[in-house]
């Protein structure tokens, strides 16, 4: 009978500082993916803001749309056209812009996203937003985004200790000349990879600003009857209107936008490679951790071989190893990680917040990258031949 000793353990910390060095290398290959976790996370979670605050059932865009960062506007009669079809219960349409902001302490220019609706037709679902509809219904009007990143100045610091009638200067961006509107309401969405910064406007005034008319939109919003089969009507819209503007139901709109982050910018494409490139030098570091272990103790390993220990005993040390290796350098890592999650938003704005599945998923990635390792390391081990030790 073979005595079960933790012998996995005690190899481990017979020799601190290794052991300890050890360990913060594999909290630092945690820290390495949960910090690309975050970053891809946000790219997507920040991409969808403005997405998710919309109220709709379906979205019509232009058959050129690439994303809501990107101006693609289609003619207003498409939207009008589709409030035609059975079903469909109302259309909104959506002005989606990149201005200038002029800073009123610095006069420095930075870009803007400025999003524009009729206050009569109200399609964004942000309580902040919708207590000030009356407000964007008078000329001149903004609603400034508290999020926003500070390059725009205090504008919501001033806002909030009573200045509520500030005003900015903001510039169509093949304009010379600024146009004058005032801050009169403050909502929070927040910057995202692509946008500094949000004003909320009402459509008269959005066109004044940009001196443009309402015949071009950006977005469509559809909202169906209450009774009204969302797919039929989706199926219907697709294959009845003009091939010049594309329907897609809520979930399909998050889901482009996210795709074309993700396939089609620089940025997605680093951050997927970091997180790839973080998982393999993970398993490069343990197996040399565990491949050093194993040399320092071959002749233990040999003298267990020669008192009867079966190689499948052997084997299951290392992994035992891997094991103890994982978690115990996962718990600094995950703890490292919320610290630098916490400075990334306060010094980008950006939504990196650690989730109970993430965090779950780095702790899986992290044993199984520490047992890759250890498959890698256990052939030295295979040859610890006992008559050539000794």
């Amino acid at each position: 009978m073979i005595l079960q000793l933790p012998i996995a353990w005690l190899q481990l910390a017979r020799q601190r500082v290794r052991f300890l060095v050890a360990l913060a290398g594999i909290s630092f290959i945690v820290v390495l993916i949960f910090m690309q976790l975050g970053f891809n996370d946000s790219l997507y979670t920040s991409a969808v803001k403005v997405h998710q605050i919309i109220k709709g059932d379906l979205f019509l865009i232009s058959s050129q749309y690439k994303s809501l960062t990107a101006k693609q506007s289609f003619p207003r009669e498409r939207l009008y056209q589709a409030r035609g079809f059975n079903g469909v219960e109302s259309v909104s349409p959506l002005y989606l812009r990149f201005a200038k902001f002029k800073n009123p302490i610095t006069d420095q220019k930075f870009s803007i996203y400025v999003i524009g609706f009729d206050p009569g037709k109200p399609v964004l679902s942000s309580p902040e937003i919708n207590q000030n509809l009356d407000i964007l219904k008078l000329p001149n009007v903004v609603l400034f985004d508290r999020g926003s990143r500070p390059d725009f100045g205090p504008i919501a610091e001033n806002f909030e200790q009573g200045n509520t009638e500030q005003t900015i200067e903001i510039f169509g961006f093949a304009a010379r000349k600024g146009y004058r509107v005032k801050v009169r309401g403050l909502f929070t969405l927040g910057p995202s990879f692509g946008v500094d910064g949000n004003l909320v406007v009402g459509d008269s005034t959005l066109f004044r600003i940009f001196n443009v008319n309402s015949e071009m939109i950006d977005v469509g919003v559809i909202n169906l009857k209450p009774d009204a089969d969302k797919e039929m009507v989706l199926k219907n819209l697709q294959n009845h209107l003009s091939k010049d503007v594309l329907v897609f139901s809520y979930q399909e709109f998050i889901d482009l936008e996210k795709d074309y982050w993700k396939t089609r910018t620089p940025i997605g494409f680093i951050l997927s490679l970091m997180l790839v490139m973080a998982a393999v030098v993970g398993v490069v570091i343990v197996y040399q951790i565990l491949h050093s272990n194993i040399s320092t103790n071959l002749v233990a390993y040999a003298t267990l071989k020669a008192i009867g220990y079966p190689n499948q005993y052997l084997l299951f040390l290392v992994f035992q190893q891997s094991v103890i290796l994982a978690v115990l350098g996962y718990i600094p890592g995950l703890a490292i990680s919320i610290a630098l999650y916490d400075v990334v938003y306060d010094a980008t704005g950006l939504p990196m917040e650690m989730r109970l599945n993430q965090s779950f998923l780095v702790l899986i990635v992290t044993i199984l990258m520490c047992f890759a390792s250890g498959v890698l390391a256990v052939n030295k081990m295979r040859s610890a031949d006992p008559a050539d030790i000794f």
